[in-house]
């Protein structure tokens, strides 16, 4: 595809995919930031997951968020160590990341 310049810099930066980011810090202990963004308004569910599947923590549960960036500071303080997965859903879209909390 070819880039075009967007000149007009008065507008509000709106993303335009659906998309889920790396949890910074990752490795973290014993919070981490997990950033994501919408391209429609929707109920959006973020929940956190142990390596064997189960669910740990719900960050958001269906709450209805309009087109835009987010980025929510979890903390995974009484956890422990290791890998764990969130997994970002809105509508049919799903997408899961990987991070590991060391103690």
């Amino acid at each position: 595809g070819i880039a075009t310049a967007v000149k007009n810099n008065n507008l509000t930066h709106l993303p335009t995919q659906f998309n889920l980011y790396n949890a910074y810090p990752n490795p973290f202990n014993p919070s981490t930031n997990i950033k994501f963004s919408l391209v429609q308004s929707g109920p959006v569910t973020l929940k956190i997951y142990n390596i064997t599947g189960q669910l740990v923590k719900t960050v958001l549960d269906n709450v209805s968020k309009p087109q835009g960036d987010y980025t929510f500071q979890v903390n995974m303080d009484n956890f422990s160590s290791g890998v764990y997965f969130y997994i970002l859903r809105q509508g049919s879209q799903e997408v899961a990341k990987k991070m590991i909390l060391l103690k």
